[in-house]
């Protein structure tokens, strides 16, 4: 829409000196009826891409003649791009002029990587009621696997329509078979699929252990009831693993729901009450990424003093391309090994530092939302929502520990954000993931409604090098992990509300709020330090409504976990896996509190030290492995600890707050207040009693 604007009702005015140089902030202008050919300068001769204004900014500053901040204006609705655009060094801004992207005039312009599908007819075919369109352009940019029609997200054509499907039996695998080599083929149960015949362009998602395979479908048989892929599962399968289909015209049959015919190019969609053809708004996504900011770090130059605030970028998708070679655990496989960790960031940096995202909106992404790759560094995301997406929100760091520390990602911050409906397509992908990185703090974020791990700190397991130290996590408020607010899940084991790898010296979580997270087999933890994890202080945490526990080390050493409060898990309160022969953890001042016998599961020796905690069960004894309470402190475990009712306020509705009598207290329990969990600046998802009964509480006498 073309800017209508007098030219006293500017916001900016640019006074130009003598000498050529600009004093006062320059005002570029991008709107979807602009040219690329004209000045971007005036509301009658607005660019029409974003690319053409920063190209304009670059070659300001290569004439000098930049001398105040840059602001680009976008005005409303979908920008459609046609490739990402490409941020470099040379169009940056600097600390006292910075380079800012913003709606103009509250305006909310959109950076989709999408592509708007017309021309809709009514067809009815074997019976279904459907709209039909033309994409003779999937020949040329690809298929697509997600559509979004009218703002919201339709689905891929599915068996069942909801809930999951059990695996029957895996005929090239068994007990001897290791975990980690996938398989072709696997059972299902009588009954539950129909005679279809020939599914050749479907997919069975199948999801096992913390991961998820997309296994196209090579063949059926019906007579032995197996389904057959052409590609292997990346873990090996097991019987009753859930499992569903989707992609194939016969599963089409209810509405919201579409099938792509990619042999006809042509899409099939079944209407939802109310739609109409002529007013249908279809974006199908054709780009993997939005924005490319890349510096070179190598040689000094850095992408940098940009920053986005009210953008909202949408529409994008990464599908797994002919080449997809993963390295482990074999090249075979449709899947990844955890966190759903090669699929791209719509917004990608590299070599970027001093950047800020402001009240920004990731919604209707196919990818992750944002990622901060090599050598980026101190960097801001604040106050920004990410919502309906395909993998997960945000990845800081890379997988490699690199050894130049000009390539260190590190002192990055993510603060009042909300993440949340994630893991649309990549199940096993997290809320944030920080990778080889350091120094980075995540605070008053709220994070939820994921099928995975909802933080991820650290990408080394066991005692190798790592970067991830240092990394702060606070006043988040991480909930239905695993297991969805409206009911769906777990279908993935082996998660927590927070998931740590690696030796982390300096890492601290603490003021946290944890609850209702949910693993499918095992592992549905609060806070969880796997493999190599060290070195961490875990204190002020609340957490709540876990279904193995509110604290697992599998194994690490020298962490030190103080004055939590643990509550509620369904099957044990704390899990220590692996005994090793140095101190693995410090168990201090805690308040543990459970309807099971045995609190303390796993391999228990006295490599571990517990003191001051209070204990607490409803009626009959508790037991630390198969230790009594008696027996357990005669081993010199728990000196200073008791079994009290702490006196919670009202548990029953999640308050748990103490009461000026609580035993805690004597035991030197310092009381902490959660009132401030979750994004400081604006209306958290859900702040106060909720449909499923949860509160955000402080704690205190």
């Amino acid at each position: 829409m073309r800017l209508r604007m007098s030219i006293i009702g500017l916001i900016v005015l640019a006074y130009v000196p003598v000498d050529g140089s600009i004093a006062d902030e320059i005002a570029f202008y991008v709107a979807q009826d602009g040219n690329d050919h004209w000045s971007g300068r005036s509301d009658s001769r607005p660019f029409r891409s974003l690319q053409a204004a920063f190209d304009a900014v670059a070659q300001l500053r290569q004439q000098g003649r930049v001398s105040g901040p840059v602001t680009i204006y976008l005005t409303e609705g979908a920008h459609l791009l046609d490739r990402p655009v490409l941020i470099g060094p040379q169009h940056s801004g600097s600390e006292a002029y910075p380079v800012k992207i913003c709606p103009y005039q509250g305006q909310m312009p959109v950076l989709s990587g999408g592509r708007r599908i017309t021309g809709w007819r009514q067809v009815q075919i074997d019976g279904k009621r459907l709209w039909a369109a033309d994409v003779p352009w999937v020949s040329q940019v690809g298929s697509f696997h997600q559509l979004w029609v009218n703002g919201q997200r339709a689905t891929r054509a599915r068996f069942p329509n909801s809930g999951y499907l059990r695996v029957a039996g895996v005929p090239d695998a068994n007990d001897r078979t290791p975990w980690n080599k996938g398989q072709r083929r696997f059972c299902f149960r009588s009954g539950d699929l129909l005679s279809w015949g020939s599914l050749s362009d479907a997919e069975a998602i199948v999801m096992n252990r913390w991961t998820e395979s997309h296994l196209p479908v090579h063949s059926l048989d019906y007579g032995n009831r197996t389904i057959t892929s052409s590609k292997r599962s990346v873990f090996r399968l097991e019987q009753d693993d859930p499992y569903y289909l989707e992609h194939a015209f016969a599963f089409l049959d209810t509405p919201g729901e579409w099938f792509l015919d990619r042999s006809s190019n042509v899409l099939y969609y079944m209407p939802r009450p109310g739609e109409s053809t002529d007013t249908i708004e279809a974006i199908a996504p054709v780009l993997t990424q939005l924005v490319r900011m890349v510096g070179d770090p190598a040689a000094g130059k850095y992408v940098e003093h940009i920053l986005w605030q009210g953008i909202t970028f949408s529409h994008t998708e990464w599908y797994f391309p002919a080449d997809f070679r993963p390295n482990w655990p074999s090249a075979d496989i449709a899947g990844f090994p955890q966190a759903a960790i090669g699929v791209p960031g719509a917004v990608y940096g590299q070599g970027v530092r001093y950047c800020r995202f402001e009240q920004c909106n990731f919604t209707h992404i196919g990818t992750y939302c944002l990622e901060l790759s090599k050598a980026c560094k101190d960097n801001t995301i604040d106050n920004c929502r990410f919502s309906d997406i395909g993998a997960g929100g945000i990845k800081i760091g890379e997988e490699q520990a690199r050894q130049g520390q000009a390539e260190h990602t590190h002192g990055n911050k993510i603060a009042n954000c909300i993440i949340t409906d994630a893991g649309k397509v990549f199940h096993g992908a997290v809320g944030i993931w920080i990778g080889q990185s350091y120094d980075n703090t995540i605070s008053h974020n709220e994070i939820s409604d994921l099928y995975y791990t909802g933080i991820s700190i650290g990408w080394t397991w066991g005692y190798g090098p790592s970067l991830a130290g240092g990394n702060i996590v606070e006043f988040n408020h991480v909930h239905h992990i695993g297991r969805r607010a409206d009911g769906d899940g777990p279908i993935l084991s082996d998660m927590g509300g927070i998931y740590t790898l690696g030796i982390q010296k300096g890492t601290i979580i603490r003021n946290n709020l944890w609850h209702d997270i949910a693993g499918l087999r095992y592992g549905g933890w609060g806070i969880y330090l796997d493999e190599g994890s060290s070195d961490i202080l875990v204190e002020n945490n609340l957490v709540y409504n876990t279904t193995h526990g509110g604290f697992h080390q599998h194994y690490g050493k020298d962490n030190t976990i103080r004055n939590n409060i643990f509550c509620y898990g369904r099957d044990h309160q704390i899990q220590a896996t692996r005994p090793e022969g140095h101190l693995r953890f410090r168990f201090v001042g805690n308040i543990v509190v459970g309807h099971t016998e045995r609190f303390l599961v796993g391999g228990i020796d006295s490599n571990m030290s517990f003191e001051r905690n209070l204990y607490w069960r409803d009626g009959g004894p508790i037991r630390f492995g198969d230790l009594t309470w008696h027996d357990w402190q005669a081993r010199g475990m728990d000196n200073g600890s008791v079994i009290a009712d702490p006196l919670f306020t009202n548990p029953g509705l999640n308050d748990f707050t103490l009461r000026p009598d609580s035993p805690a207290l004597k035991l030197g329990f310092q009381p902490y207040d959660l009132g401030q969990v979750g994004p400081s600046k604006q209306q958290s998802a859900c702040l106060g009693p909720c449909s499923d009964g949860w509160m955000v509480l402080a704690v205190f006498p």
